[in-house]
């Protein structure tokens, strides 16, 4: 009998030409059923078959089993619209799936289950690189790049984010999406779970088993996809790391290369003619970190508008907001400023006579000053709408939470 005060599980096994180890996983599923709602607290478990457009017996032999739900369609839509097909079909108000390729143990749902409660998480995904695994050494190796690309820019552990087992609350699901459909759904809800600061993900280490049947999966083109969607996921969530790491590495160029001409011509009050080309990529380098990390700070801090993220912003992001963001006006004006005085003779001089005797070299830094300038302000005033469009989004969410 089933307990209704207790939380329901629903199981999504997602299958795409599987008829050598549909009916395993199925028998396995159904077997697992009663130990799953006497040791993981659960009150009822349904079991939905999703055939995936196959082109051979899955259907078919899905369909003998009474007890399970079946979901078929006639043309393939992809791993991740099988999933998400069947969790429109789903009542429980815990969701979990499973490859029905015999990779994974049915009865380690009662691990994950128990996790999501007693951890308090939103989404928890089965580990398959722990000891013992069976996994493929390139696929192993895969995942752990992807693993650690994801942990390098979320501040995480995760060793598998592309893990096809897993559970996650109901009323996550929303903030999880939108999900893709192709192979590459797996690792878009780990990063979102990641870098969503309203969701937490959490990770058990399991037992994972050579698969029954040929592979779907294609390491170089689902692979490019893994990592596609993994950047553009964290974009979404991280910009500033993104952006504020590529426009330190200009800043770090500009500065190395351009301490040679400044300490030439300290020590000989002129540069040589050859020295523009190197002043030139100096400039290049130095307004291109200028801009990333500035683009860097408005993209976070619009991102952090749209998810409603009004916490404070702590570390780096502190650090360069009171440094940089706050004051990008200021700055702007006083780069156009030190431009135009720096050039203050060579205006006069050409609007007077035609010509410029100045040497290069001020010239170049002036016209450096004045465009930086003009960039910092303009960055400024978006920063400034971006702060009043926050403040007013925080007022009406503090006034909605008080009316009720």
């Amino acid at each position: 009998m089933n307990d209704t005060s207790k939380p329901s599980l629903a199981i999504i096994i997602p299958a795409y030409n599987e008829e050598d180890g549909i009916a395993s996983i199925i028998e396995r599923t159904l077997a697992a059923r009663a130990a799953i709602q006497q040791r993981a607290d659960i009150g009822a478990v349904e079991i939905i078959v999703v055939d995936d457009g196959s082109s051979d017996r899955t259907a078919e032999i899905a369909r003998g089993y009474p007890e399970v739900h079946l979901v078929s369609y006639p043309k393939n839509k992809g791993y991740g619209a099988a999933i998400k097909e069947g969790f429109e079909h789903a009542h429980g108000n815990v969701l979990g799936f499973l490859d029905a390729d015999g990779t994974c143990d049915p009865a380690f749902f009662i691990e994950l289950c128990n996790a999501l409660r007693e951890r308090q998480a939103d989404v928890v995904l089965g580990s398959r690189l722990g000891p013992g695994t069976q996994m493929p050494a390139i696929r192993k190796l895969g995942n752990r790049i992807f693993a650690s690309i994801i942990n390098l820019w979320g501040g995480t552990r995760i060793t598998d984010s592309a893990s096809g087992m897993r559970v996650l609350r109901r009323d996550s699901l929303p903030k999880l999406c939108p999900l893709p459909d192709g192979m590459h759904f797996t690792p878009a809800m780990s990063c979102r779970a990641i870098f969503d600061p309203r969701l937490k993900i959490v990770e058990v280490p399991m037992p994972y088993s050579e698969r029954t049947g040929e592979s779907k999966l294609r390491v170089v083109k689902d692979g490019l996809r893994f990592l596609r969607i993994i950047v553009e996921t964290a974009l979404t969530y991280r910009p500033l790391r993104f952006f504020g790491v590529i426009g330190s590495l200009f800043l770090l160029i500009a500065l190395g290369y351009g301490l040679y001409p400044v300490y030439y011509y300290a020590a000989n009050r002129f540069l040589e003619g050859w020295m523009i080309y190197r002043l030139v990529t100096v400039t290049v380098a130095a307004i291109s970190g200028i801009n990333l990390l500035a683009v860097g700070l408005l993209a976070q801090q619009t991102v952090s508008l749209i998810h409603e993220d009004f916490s404070k912003p702590r570390g780096s992001r502190a650090w360069l907001n009171h440094l940089l963001l706050k004051r990008l006006v200021p700055w702007g004006v006083l780069s156009v400023l030190l431009g135009v005085t720096l050039n203050a003779q060579s205006l006069w001089e050409y609007a007077t006579t035609g010509h410029v005797t100045a040497h290069w070299v001020y010239v170049l830094t002036g016209g450096l000053l004045v465009t930086l300038g003009i960039e910092l302000v303009s960055f400024g005033v978006l920063a400034h709408v971006l702060d009043i469009l926050t403040a007013r989004k925080l007022f009406v969410h503090r006034y909605a939470s008080a009316d009720r």
